[in-house]
């Protein structure tokens, strides 16, 4: 991995894990602000409201700034908000520095996506891209369970003191190794093209598909711990081993993505989205089931991040004339499912669904996106459409 990739990663790491880690000391961070654990789960929420909002306007307004100048800056105010996050008083305070870094984090990862392609050649592209995706993988690995397993043992607050120091390495990598670059100087005209390459129908698809992902995926994984506790009946202590196994999963299932996207893209993911659909029945059967939950777990989270993968390849491949607004929608829309499959599995809690129930309504989810996914096929090779040449720099 060049140097420069590696510290996008690193910086990608640390906004990854900050995002996830909440679900893993959910419980004990709604004691400790006196909420209800569904109404905690507004953290998770509110930080994919803040980066699905926030980020694509904060993108767009710092189009004339350095990209080297604002991904520092972007790092600045993440490790900031850990500070903030960790001396938090209340939950309303929490909740708001939690926004804040959000919207860096949304950033952070637009402007991170187009500077990775613009250190390698054309060839190599998609892999920079992955290189920045597994920054989120390894975080589910590494410092999801790591960060999980700090907050049970010396409490909550100390785990965003330990993800301030990560900021800071990569505050320092990036400051190190990222290249300066000239500002984004572009004609008048080129934030309506910006917008223009969004009405096709590859990416706004591919956006809708993306949303129902995310409700898979995060409906469950938001209240995984206490799904663990009270359904599988797991101790407090082996759930961040299943974290991990879930991060290993992820991990290996953004390879096979990356793989499937270059070889088949579009049929890959049709498969990929049904498989899933499937594993989430599965999901709710095993779920009293300490062994198969665990298994099942893993196999979730690898296609978890194998679908991520050929759907924002495909994003990028549509807008490669105008990627700046469509790459800070990447992470967008992911973060718009993730604040809608927290608001709906805190709403299904509340109306007395237990925690069992959450993985129906992802199967649910996924298949609809497998339906969306053969209708977006079917029309773009009716009409033999072609990707745009490459116009990125």
């Amino acid at each position: 991995m060049p140097l420069p990739l590696f510290a996008l990663f690193l910086a990608a790491f640390a906004f990854g894990t900050t995002e996830f880690v909440i679900a893993g000391i959910l419980p004990d961070v709604a004691q400790g602000l006196d909420v209800s654990i569904p109404f905690a789960g507004s953290l998770v929420s509110g930080y994919a409201l803040g980066i699905a909002i926030g980020g694509p306007l904060l993108t767009m307004a710092t189009r004339q700034v350095s990209r080297r100048t604002i991904l520092i800056a972007l790092t600045i105010a993440f490790c900031l908000g850990q500070i903030a996050c960790a001396l938090a008083p209340d939950f309303a305070t929490m909740l708001l520095f939690r926004v804040a870094t959000a919207v860096a984090h949304g950033a952070y990862f637009g402007i991170a996506m187009v500077v990775a392609v613009g250190l390698v050649p054309q060839a190599f592209r998609g892999r920079a891209v992955a290189v920045i995706l597994a920054g989120l993988t390894v975080s589910n690995i590494i410092g999801v369970p790591v960060g999980a397993a700090i907050g049970g043992l010396w409490g909550w607050r100390t785990t965003f003191w330990a993800m301030t120091s990560v900021g800071v390495l990569a505050l320092a990598a990036i400051w190190a190794l990222i290249p300066p670059t000239k500002a984004e100087l572009q004609p008048s005209g080129h934030l309506s093209r910006e917008v223009r390459v969004l009405g096709r129908q590859q990416v706004w698809t591919s956006l809708i598909i993306m949303l129902a992902l995310m409700i898979g995926q995060m409906v469950p994984f938001t209240y995984i711990t206490p799904l663990l506790r009270e359904v599988t009946g797991l101790d407090a202590m082996l759930i961040p081993w299943v974290l991990l196994l879930n991060g290993v999963g992820a991990t290996l299932g953004v390879l096979l993505g990356g793989r499937l996207s270059d070889w088949k893209l579009m049929p890959s993911l049709i498969v990929m989205l049904a498989i899933q659909a499937a594993i989430l029945v599965l999901l709710y059967l095993v779920s009293p089931y300490p062994l198969l939950m665990t298994v099942t777990i893993f196999i979730w989270g690898a296609l978890n991040f194998a679908i991520g993968a050929p759907i924002q390849a495909r994003i990028l491949m549509w807008t490669a004339d105008a990627p700046s607004l469509a790459s800070s929608l990447i992470p967008s829309g992911f973060n718009i499912g993730i604040a809608i499959a927290a608001s709906i599995g805190a709403a299904l809690l509340e109306g007395g669904f237990g925690y069992r129930s959450l993985p129906v309504l992802g199967a649910i989810a996924l298949a609809l996106a497998c339906g969306v996914a053969i209708l977006s096929a079917a029309h773009e090779k009716r009409i033999g459409a072609l990707p745009p040449h490459a116009a990125l720099s």
